[in-house]
């Protein structure tokens, strides 16, 4: 009996610390026109996490709007709204990685500057995409480390409830 209670603790023990990975989402074959519908899809922010932690929203974030158009481009609307900073404007594409993880590839020379980065690419992976939300993530470096960056969109014409967080 306690050979028995040994091995279930070393069984409960190596496969409790495990790191499993996650399975890549299946992306339906209209993987585009779920992203920019017919000629054009505006986006906007539900809510978004850092890591774990659920981000504020404040009035830059309540107002990002980011439209993917049929043709491959892609815009949002930061420079419409005071002291958010630039907009972006690019290409976008829809990639596979070697590992099976399906990516929005957004392209642009401004992703340097606004992303802080040496490339002027920057792949979001989708862990989710249907006709009315998207849940695409992202790594970035802040304060000195990578983090995750998790962000929920929905079609902008959807009301949605409790944007406006805050602690």
């Amino acid at each position: 009996m306690q050979k028995l209670i040994v091995c279930l603790v070393i069984f409960l023990f190596t496969t409790s610390c495990t790191n499993e990975k996650s399975t890549p989402f299946e992306v339906s074959s209209d993987i585009k026109k779920l992203i920019a519908g017919d000629s054009l899809k505006t986006w906007k922010l539900a809510k978004r996490y850092n890591g774990k932690t659920r981000m504020n929203m404040g009035d830059c974030f309540l107002q990002y709007r980011q439209s993917f158009y049929s043709n491959g481009t892609v815009t949002d609307n930061n420079a419409q709204n005071p002291s958010c900073g630039p907009s972006l404007s690019g290409t976008w594409s829809v990639i596979t990685d070697s590992l099976g993880y399906t990516h929005i590839r957004i392209t642009s020379v401004k992703l340097k500057e606004l992303l802080h980065i040496d490339e002027d690419y920057k792949d979001f992976r989708i862990f989710y995409a249907s006709k009315d939300s998207l849940h695409l993530s992202y790594t970035h470096k802040q304060f000195g480390e990578k983090r995750r960056i998790s962000d929920y969109l929905v079609s902008e014409e959807l009301r949605i409830l409790d944007r406006k967080f805050h602690h």
